[in-house]
């Protein structure tokens, strides 16, 4: 069996134990869009290695709808671990909340898009310079969120037990491979060790598949409340959002009302 077939029979068989403890843990009711991705992530790989293989001149075409989707769900991910986290203060927060915690996301993302900017990216032709900047791009986000997840987690009373940081902290491991890798395809000199490093980011995926499967099959630690200092500090932020909110709708309103009538 070639290292490709083997690495792809593991990744089924990881993901597939991924998403059954997902089942069974009842974990889709805590982590809907997470679900969705993993399913999703099991079909399209094996769709688009099958296309790959037997159809290689629509490769290109439907790895680029196939990344589209996949970034689109993991900002969907990022956001429902943001608000999961924020779940011992649901009841003060209204739903606009999550619009507002999405926008965050969103914006941290947009900032560093202009800044992406791995060797020898502005050689490659335009669909795959774009489909590499969106990977970085999203890779980098979920690099960040781990890292500010883990940074506070102290503050936002969740530990290694809580599937939120389980799920970033894999996320957070396979990205910073991808990367790695990716700065080391950008040098002529790893040409011959192409497809060997596309290797290590797939083994690092199943990685983080085994310590989801390993994490899951756990059982997930009671959530602790936020200490008062952490509830007072963000229901505060959450307040002069919605102050923000409607001063904006109420100046609209009286500048709306002062334009002269035609």
């Amino acid at each position: 069996m070639s290292l490709d077939n083997a690495l792809l029979l593991a990744y089924v068989l990881t993901e597939l134990a991924v998403i059954g403890l997902l089942l069974y843990r009842r974990i889709w009711r805590l982590l809907p869009v997470f679900c969705v991705y993993c399913v999703w992530d099991l079909f399209s790989n094996v769709g688009v290695y099958a296309i790959q293989r037997f159809s290689p001149n629509s490769y290109v075409t439907t790895y680029m709808a196939e990344t589209a989707v996949d970034s689109a769900l993991q900002f969907g991910i990022l956001v429902e671990l943001a608000w999961s986290v924020l779940r011992p203060l649901r009841a003060f927060l209204s739903r606009r909340a999550l619009v507002v915690v999405g926008a965050v996301i969103l914006a941290v993302g947009a900032m560093i898009w202009p800044f992406v900017t791995t060797p020898g990216l502005g050689r490659l032709p335009t669909e795959k310079h774009v489909i590499v900047h969106l990977q970085q791009t999203v890779s980098i986000l979920r690099i960040l969120f781990f890292l500010a997840l883990a940074g506070c987690s102290q503050l936002l009373s969740i530990g290694w037990r809580d599937r939120e940081l389980q799920v970033a902290s894999g996320f957070g491991f396979y990205s910073l491979v991808g990367i790695v890798v990716a700065m080391l395809n950008s040098s002529p000199t790893m040409g011959p060790y192409y497809g060997l490093l596309n290797s290590v980011v797939i083994t690092s995926y199943i990685c983080s598949l085994l310590y989801w499967a390993f994490s899951f099959s756990q059982q997930e630690a009671e959530r602790r409340e936020f200490t008062p200092q952490m509830q007072t500090f963000l229901l505060a932020v959450a307040g002069a959002a919605k102050s923000a909110r409607i001063d904006l709708v109420d100046s609209a309103e009286i500048a709306k009302k002062r334009k002269p009538e035609k």
